[in-house]
């Protein structure tokens, strides 16, 4: 497996995509039943294939994501030929972003000496999507890059 089998309430989600992927497998609904109590093991490794499958699916999609700490902000755009990523710092020990008031003193103070930008760019490995999945399993999320955009026309002026 690559990635990490997808959780009873995403499988319960795209049980209609399972279903179609049975299906490209010419396994059907009473051969599953089968499988499931007979062939346990090749059950599990069909699980794991649709689950790599669809993880493929959104992997490729990804454009942002984010990382969020007490006192960092982790911006990424995962564009076609590498990862930009722009960081805050919030240098003020009682500030927790994470937090709403802490989030709402980011928004207020995000020019001050209290914040620090770094920015950085890395090249993707053979492999983006296990690039992208290696941040999503550290905690960072899928975003729509209102946070990078945002901040990167701030640092860019």
């Amino acid at each position: 497996m690559k990635y990490t089998r997808l959780t009873k309430e995403q499988f319960e989600e795209l049980q209609q995509e399972f279903i179609n992927f049975l299906a490209t497998q010419s396994i059907t609904a009473d051969e599953w039943s089968n499988l499931k109590v007979n062939s346990p093991e090749m059950a599990e490794m069909e699980l794991d294939v649709f689950s790599d499958l669809i993880w493929e699916g959104v992997l490729q999609n990804v454009s942002f994501l984010e990382n969020i700490s007490p006192q960092q902000l982790f911006l990424f755009h995962m564009a076609e030929e590498k990862t930009t990523l722009i960081t805050l710092r919030v240098l003020t020990t009682e500030i927790d972003i994470t937090k709403a008031e802490g989030y709402k003193w980011l928004k207020e103070n995000y020019s001050t000496d209290d914040v620090e930008f770094y920015t950085a760019s890395k090249d993707y490995s053979d492999d983006k999507n296990a690039d992208i999945f290696s941040l999503i399993k550290q905690g960072a999320v899928i975003t729509k890059g209102a946070l990078f955009n945002f901040f990167e026309k701030i640092i860019t002026i």
